[in-house]
């Protein structure tokens, strides 16, 4: 095995030419200035008859469409995944947080600069890439996270994995963590990779290596607000800040490194890659609305009550049920099974853990369970890359979908998470797909 770690800074200029719209939260949060840089990270890996390439970029999230374009640009690869840390920190990427819920927050320019320096990544990446010898560490953090919604599922393991060269001598740490990058909040106006930069930067000063961070299972929600987090003082430090943003990234990186300690070698070849393209239903309507409005730029296709149509039409209005083209990935890395998921999954659509039997109050309490992705993976370790190659929003189980009054658990409102989901089918029709890839139905 080979492999090679690269990155490069893709902050958006703040020339005062446009405002630079921040994602994640409200609209109309415009950046003032740069904390830290914005960067985009890359692992290319090569079992000798295969290569593969994994991105991860501080942004909050990058439509189908930004994946194939550096597909476009690249030659020689059998596999490359773009996918983003969810960063509610960064520059709008996606349309939705511009100056009104009907003005889209993009820069144009700024997206081309995007994709050609994600390629440079790679690329760069490739150049340095060496004979590697791998060790995998695991460990639950339960502590660094809270679930805001019921039922409260945390997806608590994070996964380390280092490399070494000649004379062992470190090459990188790829390190998969399962939270939101939101720790500075809704109020914050500085350019920032929230916490995800602080623990690159501590992993990096600890171990004196190169350092990729990607996220994993983020959906329920999966967040650093409420964790409590003190100072060396003892000090509770305070949501929004960048004293408890930046000691939060630590202990990541701290959990990380308790990982590698007690680490063990692995296998990860040969490579094996399956993929597939898949149609779902964008039953949300203010989706509908804001691809109608030009706020979401992407292919919508007529719905036809099928993930795998034929012959696609593009879809050119809301007079027919619509829909979007995405895609799931499986990599089998020998010991390493990975998941590829184009969005904020749940974790019980992950760990198996779909509420049975369902709140009377939910929407659809009669829906079979899914199939969860880690039932079919039968080698040593696992990991997913979540938002891998687009951003689809909240992927939750059908029968806990609860948009309508009576809510679940005798609460008052609806919780957060089917505003910010295409629809309640979208988990029934990805997990049955994902399923049928690991198993070779597709």
């Amino acid at each position: 095995m080979s492999i090679g770690f690269a990155e490069q800074d893709v902050s958006p200029k703040l020339d005062g030419k446009r405002p630079v719209y921040l994602a994640g939260f409200g609209q109309n949060r415009k950046a003032t200035k740069i904390n830290d840089p914005i960067m985009s990270r890359a692992v290319v890996l090569s079992d000798a008859k295969t290569k593969i390439a994994l991105v991860s970029v501080d942004v909050v999230g990058l439509f189908n469409d930004v994946a194939m374009e550096v597909r476009k640009q690249l030659k020689g690869y059998d596999y490359i995944c773009v996918s983003s840390t969810h960063n509610h920190e960064g520059p709008d990427t996606m349309g939705l947080w511009g100056s009104s819920p009907f003005n889209s927050g993009i820069d144009p320019d700024y997206m081309t600069f995007l994709h050609k320096e994600i390629a440079r990544t790679i690329e760069a990446a490739d150049k340095v890439r060496q004979p590697a010898t791998a060790k995998i560490g695991t460990i639950k953090a339960p502590e660094l996270l809270t679930d805001n919604r019921k039922p409260y599922v945390k997806a608590d393991e994070l996964v380390a994995l280092q490399f070494f060269g000649k004379e062992n001598k470190p090459i990188g740490i790829l390190v998969q963590w399962n939270c939101h990058p939101e720790t500075l909040d809704s109020k914050n106006t500085h350019l920032s990779a929230d916490y995800v930069g602080y623990t690159v930067k501590e992993l990096q000063k600890t171990h004196g290596c190169a350092v990729a961070y990607f996220t994993g299972v983020v959906g329920g929600l999966m967040t650093s607000l409420d964790v409590p987090v003190k100072n060396a003082k003892g000090e509770l430090l305070k949501d929004g800040t960048f004293e408890k943003t930046e000691e939060y990234g630590k202990l990541v990186a701290q959990a990380a490194t308790k990982a590698l300690k007690s680490s063990q070698p692995v296998e990860l070849t040969p490579f094996e890659i399956r993929t597939t393209d898949i149609h779902l239903p964008v039953q949300n309507r203010l989706y509908q609305l804001g691809w109608r409005a030009g706020v979401l730029k992407r292919t919508m296709y007529i719905w036809e009550d099928n993930p795998f149509p034929k012959a696609p039409q593009e879809g050119k209005d809301l007079s027919k049920p619509c829909g979007i083209k995405t895609e799931i990935g499986y990599l089998k890395l020998g010991e390493l099974e990975v998941a590829i998921i184009p969005g904020e999954i749940y974790p019980e659509l992950v760990l198996g853990k779909v509420e049975d039997p369902v709140d009377p109050g939910a929407d659809f309490p009669e829906a079979p369970v899914e199939p969860h992705v880690y039932q079919h993976f039968k080698a040593k370790y696992r990991m997913v890359i979540g938002l891998g190659n687009d951003e689809i929003g909240y992927i939750i189980p059908k029968r806990q979908w609860d948009a309508k009054a009576p809510y679940c658990y005798g609460l008052k409102k609806d919780q957060y998470g089917e505003e910010n989901s295409i629809g309640p089918d979208a988990a029934p029709l990805l997990m049955k797909a994902f399923a049928d890839l690991v198993n070779g139905k597709k």
